[in-house]
């Protein structure tokens, strides 16, 4: 019997052409519920899982966030984090003509459109953090600085806390 080929998704050829390192977990998901499931599911430290949140600005422009996944997005240091006066979370109806990714499976990695990204600055301190391999059911782990490369990212303060 011939082995299954892994299929790829687009945030794993940009890290592959990029050459940046990086192991892929799947796991069976009928149902997205939110990311703690996604970690818990996987037996994953949730401190080390990060999820993806897209916003719009008052200026019209989106921007993307990754945060921890039991955190809350602070909306005015996020704001400020980007130079905008205010930002608010997208409908979940938008994501995927926002992003090209479904919800449950946005990544920073490889969206339609190149948004400005700020990772928050706690993963700065972390040797290797999981995020959405770019669709339900599949996680990346990585450096944190290798995400801030593949996203063209900075670290910010943009949690609650």
């Amino acid at each position: 019997m011939a082995k299954q080929k892994e299929v790829k998704t687009n945030a794993m050829r940009i890290l592959e052409n990029l050459k940046i390192p990086f192991e892929h977990y799947t796991y069976e998901c009928e149902e997205f519920v939110d990311g703690i499931q996604a970690a818990d599911t996987l037996g994953l430290p949730r401190e080390k899982v990060y999820k993806t949140l897209v916003t719009l600005g008052n200026s019209g422009n989106h921007f993307t966030f990754v945060i921890p996944v039991e955190a809350e997005l602070d909306l005015k240091k996020a704001a400020k984090s980007v130079g905008e006066k205010s930002v608010e979370m997208i409908h979940v109806k938008d994501i995927n003509a926002v992003t090209g990714y479904i919800r449950g499976g946005c990544t920073a990695i490889g969206m339609k459109k190149q948004f400005v990204t700020r990772v928050d600055q706690s993963a700065a301190s972390l040797d290797k953090i999981f995020v959405s391999g770019g669709r339900i059911g599949s996680q990346i782990e990585l450096k944190p600085d290798d995400l801030l490369k593949a996203a063209g990212a900075e670290y910010a303060d943009i949690i609650r806390g």
